[in-house]
């Protein structure tokens, strides 16, 4: 599909800027590595755990070139992109070690560059390589990534589209003031502002609604409705569906010609340069999501979900190139799909949502038609925020997570001071993956309207420090794992 978003032009481009960023890079070696997932998935967690282990040598037995020892060092270095903002690490580590908050979420593209020096496990490369790789993080909004499909869509077809979705079961009382207000205009009608902006603002709540965490809903474009940054306010923000759209051209001067004409004016001046300059120019790709989430709000939501990841997958520009083709064009030929907050689990339920994930992305490689990359999923905590233990419950022994949550959070009636720590008892999730997709069966939650899990945030934990007073890396689950399969064999 990422093919056609683009036009002959397009391309050209996409192709001058990729053989200008490889000519410098002959003699420098670098890996542009995407971080991507819905909101509160953890992307700035996630980046920020993977660079301050590497630098500090933390716990990754399952990063190979880590636990062989071949690498000497890895250091934050300048970034390549003068115009991108720089991603905060040292903030955002600050506020994960010393203040034991969780950073800021993702509000825009953001880059960071890591350089890895290391020794080839190969003698043979260790003659003709200068064991040096630099990895180009780009972080950004999934919100943002779900607007390239708009690329290849009409106005038409996105209205038809968007109110196709407002109606379903999970989503009909969120869009029912919008839809109403929707009915009572008519497209032909002549342009005029304050309805533009009635609409719009009406359809951006409604967007709005889908994503609290009751909900947990995960298809939601326009992304820069939810996300507008410097944008607020412009005509390229105010537009909305339009109900009952004949097939016929709108008349000039009508409220749809008006819509029509911003919807077209997001796609070329907000959603194609972000496709250009940055989603076309990927090596790997990571997408975070908060499966846990939209577990507890049910089977709707995962299904929601599953037609984001889908949606997410058509965006790439898969696939494997050679010596000659990878100087014109980068093709993405490695993502996982890592379901995070694992540490909200005991162990024994780690594999369980590993397998739904698994479910999730065949599911989504499937109807996306997505070939020639790579794809493995993991379930993992970048920051691991709680230990296990077991409590009696009469003659039962349960398996238990210990943590201490976020202050203003309620267990059974209690509210938590963020002092205090606490053992709860998760929940178990489904033996059978295919469970909790099912819309038309029962119900995956335990009765009634309880969650699949009993989800509390905690706060990030408090460092263990070592005998001589150093402070050790951030722990995690899993996240060696994630770290091998994205960059481990440019360390071969």
């Amino acid at each position: 599909m990422a093919s056609s978003l683009t036009t002959f032009t397009d391309e050209a481009r996409i192709a001058l800027d990729t053989l200008s960023g490889r000519a410098a890079g002959l003699f420098s070696p670098s890996l542009r590595l995407g971080v991507t997932g819905l909101s509160r998935a953890g992307k700035t967690v996630f980046i920020s755990a993977l660079v301050h282990n590497l630098i500090h040598g933390g716990r990754l037995p399952l990063f190979e070139a880590q636990k062989s020892g071949r690498i000497a060092r890895a250091f934050l270095e300048e970034q390549p992109d003068d115009a991108v903002p720089r991603f905060q690490y040292e903030d955002h580590v600050v506020a994960l070690v010393n203040d034991r908050l969780w950073p800021d979420s993702t509000r825009a593209i953001s880059e960071l560059r890591l350089t890895i020096e290391y020794e080839s496990a190969s003698g043979w490369s260790r003659m003709f390589s200068s064991g040096r790789l630099s990895v180009d993080i780009v972080d950004y909004p999934g919100e943002w990534l779900l607007d390239l499909p708009l690329l290849g869509k009409s106005y038409a077809d996105f209205s038809r589209e968007a109110f196709e979705m407002a109606v379903l079961p999970v989503r009909m009382e969120l869009s029912q003031e919008w839809r109403a207000l929707s009915a009572a205009v008519d497209p032909d009608v002549d342009a005029d502002e304050m309805t533009a902006r009635r609409l719009a603002e009406s359809f951006a709540a409604y967007l709005k609604a889908c994503k609290l965490d009751e909900r947990a809903l995960s298809t939601l474009p326009p992304g820069r409705f939810l996300m507008p940054g410097d944008l607020e306010g412009s005509p390229a923000l105010t537009f909305a569906p339009l109900p009952t759209l004949s097939d016929r051209r709108a008349r000039s001067g009508s409220l749809q010609a008006m819509m029509e004409r911003r919807y077209e004016a997001y796609k070329t001046h907000v959603v194609k340069p972000f496709f250009r300059e940055h989603i076309a120019r990927l090596d790997r790709q990571i997408v975070l999501i908060d499966a846990l989430q939209a577990l507890n709000a049910g089977p709707g939501a995962m299904a929601d979900l599953e037609r984001a990841v889908t949606e997410i997958l058509a965006c790439f520009r898969p696939g494997r190139g050679n010596f000659l083709t990878d100087f014109f064009s980068r093709r993405i030929d490695r993502i996982l799909v890592a379901a995070t907050k694992a540490d909200h689990l005991h162990h024994e339920s780690h594999d369980r949502l590993q397998a739904i994930v698994r479910r999730l992305a065949d599911r989504a490689v499937a109807r996306a038609n997505f070939t020639g990359a790579d794809v493995d999923v993991v379930a993992m905590a970048a920051v691991r925020a709680t230990r296990e233990g077991t409590v009696k419950q009469g003659r039962e022994t349960l398996p238990v997570i210990i943590g201490t949550p976020l202050k203003g959070e309620k267990i059974n009636g209690e509210t938590f001071d963020g002092k205090t720590e606490t053992a709860i008892f998760p929940g178990d999730l489904p033996k059978k993956a295919d469970a909790v997709f099912d819309i038309s069966g029962p119900d995956h939650r335990q009765s009634g309207d309880d969650p699949a899990i009993r989800f509390v945030r905690f706060r990030p934990p408090k460092l263990e420090r070592t005998a001589e007073g150093v402070t050790l890396s951030l722990p995690h689950i899993r996240l060696d794992r994630a770290v091998q399969f994205l960059i481990g064999d440019h360390l071969a």
